[in-house]
């Protein structure tokens, strides 16, 4: 080959390569990966330490490529990249299927595609459009709208449209549907043992319904759905190609984009650099290597090393068609244009008419607390998704309240005096509803806060909040439902 081919086939291995990278500035090894045809860089909690530092960090990627795509996780709720010190100002998609109204979850789509936008993004990973079937789910949970298809797929549709009107591109995920595991992918590989028949009638709709909104972007699942395949579904051309030939997802800037091929159901499968090329070759057009600072530390321009040269070793040795790579590059290129022409509606001057993680809360008896009260933070076992961070309602630490990050041993001695709440934050788990049956069986009187789904399974309580989601509006709303406010220094009192 000689050496014009050589750098032409290099330049289409980076142009299909989405990779995360280490600290707040821009690293030169990806200044010159840009500067070859790398696609973008996907933004993570580790790269963001305020708005105008972000904001100058995507100029710098586009200086080094105008045409590169910068994308991130924002979900609302607790997935965040942008908002992470604080918190995502946004509710998660739960708490909007809860309310039901798709105007309001197009309008926060909106909002929160305007600041994504205004900070350099232009590709969202968002919305998720996964069904909650499963209430025991690890990683999708509060993630989704909801468990019922046609709520989530209206609801998916209105988020696709109102991130387009932001002037973002959408990325609807996880295809062909991550919520009916109770195996979190980025730990291991999930199986997905439904006949066709549900999987069509159940998860199917959310991602047609994203389709037929005209979203650009697509994220596999790394999951192995026995019915259509035995392969993940990063992997496996079958269901990429149903997504392709039966929902119409064939545009020329239409982008198949992978999960990350860090997550141990790749990178501790077929590994990181084998999955690249397995899933390009499938029909993936993007591939998303994750998150170099967590859960796994690894070294990030290494990362994009490997993988780079594996889909040039593939080529060269017929493993990966070199017009199957030119395609993936030419509609990742194509969707990079799109998006530098998308044009954002104006936003009104006003705010939302209602807050609509106030409008999600389900409240049951009286819940509100006195200024001697104690709030008991129970928190679970931290989503993978969602990264490491810690409790959003110590971090605000309502005013007066004492707050406490408690385990069942602690919630006697605690449970003592004055008005009680005991919270739990995101998934509940038996750990969880351990500790809120300890606090019931000495105050039976004690509020209970879900600060993410409700747990139905939960001991029998008087008096209960429940958000539907996480983050920092709906902590925000269900502090202000207490009957407290929250403090503006976000200085936590944990005891521990």
């Amino acid at each position: 080959m000689s050496r014009s081919a050589s750098e032409d086939l290099r330049r289409l291995a980076l142009g299909v390569v989405l990779p995360g990278f280490l600290g707040t500035d821009l690293p030169q090894w990806l200044v010159e990966a840009l500067g070859e045809g790398l696609a973008g860089v996907c933004l993570f909690g580790q790269n963001v330490r305020d708005d105008a530092q972000v904001t100058a960090l995507s100029a710098a990627v586009r200086a080094a490529r105008p045409r590169a795509l910068v994308a991130s996780d924002e979900e609302g709720g607790t997935v965040t990249r942008l908002d992470a010190a604080s918190g995502s100002p946004w509710p998660a998609p739960a708490a909007l299927g809860a309310i039901d109204d798709p105007a309001t979850t197009r309008e926060v789509a909106r909002r929160l595609g305007t600041a994504a936008r205004e900070r350099g993004v232009d590709l969202v990973l968002a919305p998720v459009a996964d069904v909650a079937s499963e209430p025991d789910n690890p990683v999708i949970g509060e993630r989704s709208f909801g468990a019922d298809p046609a709520l989530v797929a209206r609801h998916v549709a209105a988020a696709v449209e109102g991130l387009h009107a932001a002037g973002v591109v959408a990325c609807v995920k996880h295809f062909p549907g991550h919520g009916a595991t109770r195996t979190d992918s980025h730990l291991e590989l999930p199986v997905v043992e439904v006949d066709e028949a549900t999987w069509r009638a159940r998860e199917l709709p959310p991602f047609r319904a994203a389709v037929e909104a005209g979203v650009r972007c697509v994220m596999t699942a790394h999951v192995v759905l026995r019915a259509l395949d035995d392969r993940p579904a990063t992997l496996s051309a079958r269901v990429l190609g149903l997504l392709r030939d039966e929902l119409g997802f064939d545009g020329r800037d239409q982008v198949v984009v992978t999960d990350a091929v860090d997550m141990r159901a790749i990178s501790e499968g077929v590994g990181r650099a084998a999955g690249a090329v397995l899933a390009l070759a499938a029909g993936a057009d993007l591939v998303c290597l994750g998150n170099p600072a967590y859960p796994d530390h690894y070294d990030d321009g290494a990362a994009l090393h490997e993988v780079v040269e594996a889909v040039v070793a593939a080529v060269e040795a017929g493993e990966l068609p070199l017009p199957r790579l030119a395609q993936a590059a030419a509609r990742v290129a194509a969707l990079a244009d799109t998006a530098s022409r998308l044009v954002p509606e104006a936003l009104p001057a006003d705010d939302l008419a209602h807050d609509p993680a106030a409008l999600a809360l389900s409240v049951e008896g009286d819940p509100r607390l006195g200024r001697d009260a104690q709030m008991l933070v129970v928190q679970p076992e931290t989503s993978m998704a969602a990264g490491a961070r810690a409790s959003t309602l110590t971090l605000l630490e309502p005013s007066a309240v004492q707050v406490h990050d408690v385990r069942e041993a602690e919630a006697h001695a605690l449970a003592a005096g004055g008005d009680l709440a005991v919270a739990v934050e995101g998934r509940s788990t038996p750990g969880t509803r351990a500790v809120v049956a300890a606090v019931l069986r000495n105050r039976p009187d004690a509020v209970v806060v879900h600060l993410g789904p409700d747990d139905h399974r939960g001991p029998a309580r008087r008096h209960a909040v429940v958000s539907h989601g996480g983050g920092l509006a709906s902590a925000r709303a269900v502090l202000h439902r207490l009957g407290l406010e929250a403090s503006d220094d976000h200085t936590a009192r944990s005891t521990r």
